[in-house]
């Protein structure tokens, strides 16, 4: 209950304040251009890698990523930069 009204809490305050949402409520965000690239923030690490799927740790589940010829060309800490042929993301809610 608790953990619902501080969601609730900082969702209104991005909206008051004017703040990306994302900041706000430590959302991943993720960028792409066609199905060749994909920039993604604010994740938790890289929990799995190979030419066919990426697999990132998020505050609250996993990204998913499965494609084909993947490269990484970017890793920091919080973020990381894809190419490849983009088939599918998805988000695993735990």
């Amino acid at each position: 209950m608790v953990k619902k009204w501080r969601q609730q809490v900082k969702r209104w305050m991005a909206e008051k304040l004017e703040l990306p949402a994302d900041i706000m409520m430590d959302l991943p965000r993720i960028t792409m251009v066609g199905h060749i690239h994909i920039y993604i923030e604010n994740h938790r690490g890289l929990l799995a890698f190979s030419d066919k799927e990426l697999r990132l740790l998020l505050r609250n589940g996993q990204l998913v990523v499965r494609g084909e010829q993947f490269v990484i060309k970017t890793i920091l800490p919080e973020e990381i930069l894809l190419e490849g042929k983009i088939r599918q993301i998805v988000y695993i809610d735990e």
